[in-house]
């Protein structure tokens, strides 16, 4: 079955014209000068985050003469792409940060080395987050630990406050006053929002309409997906309807980048992302403009959220020096580590020895944070991860879809329902294979 899989995975990538241009994965697994040499993938290069995971480089190098790491950056947007790559090329690095909706697929590849026992006789077991240790067994096929997570994620609502206040209208904590004050903040030169149009807005789109409808299971008793669930066509045609109006134009093909620019530079009013641009925020603004709102809660009052909201270090099964594989798996996740790279990105760590530290204290968008995740009646969906082709149904169909909606070229409806339909097929797919 797992042969099955993999072929079926490569034929994807080939499909996906994605063999071209692959990265070096070179483990490095042999020595230089004497020392073991690993080679790190980062998923997320660029100039915020390659400065803070080369810092944690040179300490860890420095504190481990034996041991030489070596960093290496891809770009988000083709980070997941490299790494199909290098798995069907058997050309992996030695550890990685890897994303957690990506486990359960490296876990079928048999892409990934099984941490469990490492984290057993570690003193980081009683410290990392248990609920984020436990999400990443219960996610793959077989309930083992491939994947250490050393940051937590939200996704938030940014305002600026400062022009909420001037301009008396209420920043919003439902989703009636988030949509009144998209049309009540535009105008004088700015607007009220800003849609990710473009690459990526796929998973915005998701955590937004499950925050609205409330639901908390991704498929109802009949084992067919909710996408297409009326609570989910209601909110999609409220919020397309801002576009154009309440939101630049050039929303349609708004990435990442565009849409964090939109907000600093003064064009948008209101922003839907995440804790992590927080670092991004602060260098555009004074503590007093801005602020992290939680995502509207549902009708009957209720914060709804994504579960496994995590970026682990996982080490590859190829690598030929597990244990000092290990040794900076768990360097990254010690406090000192983990309170430098997240008090930098802006979000949560996982190491219980940092949450009392000041500058979680002191940071607003991680009181946010913790407004939701500490709620007794906060709600966690569980997207199903452990679809081979879940990433690929949002890369190729939500996101192209998305923008056929905003153009006119297609209703929300035939959208939604194309979507739960590809879902509805993996699952099947999925199901059949592990003889369900």
């Amino acid at each position: 079955m797992r042969n099955l899989l993999k072929i079926s995975a490569l034929i994807m990538l080939i499909a996906g014209g994605i063999l071209a241009g692959c990265g070096n994965g070179d483990s490095g697994s042999g020595s230089k000068d004497g020392k073991v040499k690993l080679v790190f993938w980062d998923e997320n290069a660029g100039p915020q985050r390659t400065p803070i995971w080369e810092e944690l480089i040179d300490r860890f190098n420095e504190e481990n003469p034996e041991i030489e790491v070596e960093y290496v950056g891809l770009p988000k947007d083709s980070a997941k792409a490299k790494l199909d790559t290098a798995i069907a090329a058997d050309d992996m690095p030695d550890v990685a940060s890897v994303q957690t909706s990506w486990l359960p697929e490296f876990a079928i590849r048999d892409a990934l080395l099984p941490l469990d026992d490492y984290l057993a006789d570690s003193e980081l077991n009683d410290l990392i987050n248990a609920g984020a240790v436990n999400f990443n067994k219960e996610i793959v096929n077989d309930g083992k630990l491939y994947g250490i997570p050393y940051t937590q994620n939200l996704d938030v609502i940014w305002v600026r406050s400062d022009w909420f206040n001037d301009a008396g209208v209420t920043i919003p904590s439902t989703w009636d006053e988030f949509f009144n004050a998209a049309e009540e903040m535009t105008g004088d030169g700015h607007y009220g929002y800003t849609i990710r149009g473009g690459a990526g807005g796929s998973f915005q789109l998701q955590r937004l309409m499950f925050a609205y409808s409330g639901l908390e299971n991704y498929f109802d008793e009949d084992g067919k997906s909710v996408i297409n669930h009326p609570k989910h066509v209601e909110f999609l045609e409220k919020y397309i309807e801002l576009y154009g109006k309440n939101t630049p134009k050039s929303d349609i093909t708004n990435d990442y980048k565009e849409m964090i620019a939109g907000f600093d530079t003064g064009v948008v009013a209101m922003v839907h992302h995440n804790i992590g641009s927080y670092g991004e925020h602060q260098k555009a603004f004074e503590a007093d403009q801005f602020e992290a709102i939680p995502l509207p809660k549902t009708e009957d009052g209720k914060y709804v959220a994504e579960g496994g909201n995590t970026i682990n270090v996982s080490i590859f099964n190829t690598t030929k020096n597990a244990d000092a594989a290990w040794k900076f798996t768990e360097f990254i996740n010690s406090a000192e580590s983990q309170s430098y790279w997240n008090e930098q990105v802006g979000q949560i760590p996982t190491n219980s020895g940092v949450l009392d530290m000041d500058w979680i204290k002191e940071a607003q968008h991680i009181k946010t944070a913790f407004e939701v995740y500490d709620n007794p009646d906060t709600v966690l969906y569980q997207p199903p991860f452990y679809l081979p082709d879940y990433r690929s149904i949002l890369d190729n169909i939500v996101d192209s879809g998305t923008q056929k909606v905003m153009s006119g070229d297609s209703s929300v409806q035939e959208f939604l329902d194309e979507w739960a339909k590809a879902v509805d097929a993996s699952e099947a797919k999925y199901n059949e294979a592990m003889k369900k």
